[in-house]
């Protein structure tokens, strides 16, 4: 379902981007597909975060350092939840290196805080603080799946109005919510226990009416290193220099709009409907091919299966691999493989552009 899902609204996306394209920004129209495009975003961020609850988001882990993740989304946080509450940051010193998704590390703590900033409902203070810290077998007894060891700690604390016992036991069910109609989804928290459960940490909350709330969520430690973290602008997102990419996708209107957005990036684009098209289009070209941009399961085979009938004949070819699946599909098919290059639909013109840039160094 999200990966039919995605595909519609990357195409409702797709074709309202290329209609902008055309049309002056002072057009009636012009804000009209704004609009469309920002709901089909919507429409895209509530489908993660129902893949995320069912711990079935596609993720890209790298190892990163928590203080340098949350540092970077600290100016996102204190406009969402407004200059009359303070945002305090607490960080620890010397944290030990975890292997995460940053994505994921943006949407746990903005979901946490926008809990909280609507706990407070007006001015208030909400604290957020990282340590190191080491669960023993006593620790883990209360959480199924959480073995003893070196863990890093978030804390997330607030001054609002708390919960009660019955609040807290439902806590992080889909679709549970204490607000009013048409105020929340009820999935924010559920997400939010999908990622740290997705990750192999757990959460722990403590919380009494007029007291406030704290949440700790444990996530363990990995053995990497932190590498240097890559500064990517706009001005990072530059256009292509001719180079040829396959691309092979079976829905059309994907199809259609990836072809146009890449023919506009300045790239000459060799566009197949089914992995069959896309090997004799590989075979019958007489230049070379730079990339191969190509969806992961498509009928007859998957996407993985192409690249290495392609690559056996014409061997050196960058890879993108693009999908709207859930994480256990697409890792079912080796896309998630470290080294690999890998963009989630739907997507935008701009992410394509940079994804690209990445992948051909």
């Amino acid at each position: 379902m999200a990966h039919d899902f995605n595909n519609l609204l990357m195409g409702i996306m797709g074709y309202a981007e290329l209609c902008q394209d055309v049309l002056p920004p002072e057009h009636p129209v012009s804000g009209y597909l704004g609009e469309i495009t920002r709901d089909a975003q919507r429409a895209a961020d509530i489908t993660r975060q129902l893949l995320a609850f069912a711990r079935r988001q596609a993720i890209a882990p790298e190892v990163l350092d928590l203080n340098d993740a949350l540092a970077g989304t600290l100016g996102l946080l204190q406009r969402l939840i407004g200059e009359h509450i303070n945002l305090v940051w607490q960080p620890g010193a010397n944290l030990w290196p975890l292997r995460l998704d940053p994505a994921q590390v943006d949407q746990v703590v903005v979901n946490l805080c926008v809990n909280a900033r609507d706990a407070i409902g007006g001015s208030g203070r909400i604290s957020i603080d990282t340590a190191n810290v080491t669960l023993t077998a006593a620790d883990c007894a209360r959480h199924a799946d959480v073995v003893p060891g070196a863990y890093v700690r978030l804390q997330v604390r607030d001054n609002g109005c708390g919960m009660d016992a019955n609040t807290r036991a439902h806590l992080f069910e889909p679709f549970f919510t204490t607000k009013g109609v048409g105020q929340g989804t009820g999935l924010g928290l559920a997400t939010v226990d999908g990622i740290v459960r997705q990750n192999g940490g757990c959460i722990e909350v403590e919380s009494e009416p007029g007291h406030g709330t704290l949440f700790r969520i444990y996530l363990a430690r990995c053995a990497g290193e932190v590498g240097a973290p890559a500064v990517i602008g706009r001005e990072d997102a530059p256009r292509g220099h001719g180079e040829t990419v396959l691309l092979v996708e079976d829905e059309k209107s994907l199809r259609v709009t990836c072809g146009l957005f890449l023919e506009a990036l300045g790239y000459n684009v060799l566009a197949a409907a089914t992995p069959a098209a896309a090997l004799v289009l590989a075979e019958q070209h007489a230049g070379d091919i730079q990339v191969v941009l190509t969806d992961v399961v498509m009928p007859g085979m998957d996407g993985r299966q192409l690249v290495d009938r392609i690559t056996a004949f014409k061997p050196g070819l960058r890879v993108l691999f693009m999908s709207g699946y859930a994480a256990d599909i697409v890792g079912h098919h080796g896309i998630l493989d470290e080294g690999l290059h890998f963009i989630g639909k739907p997507f935008a013109r701009d992410e394509l552009a940079r994804k690209l840039r990445e992948v051909l160094g």
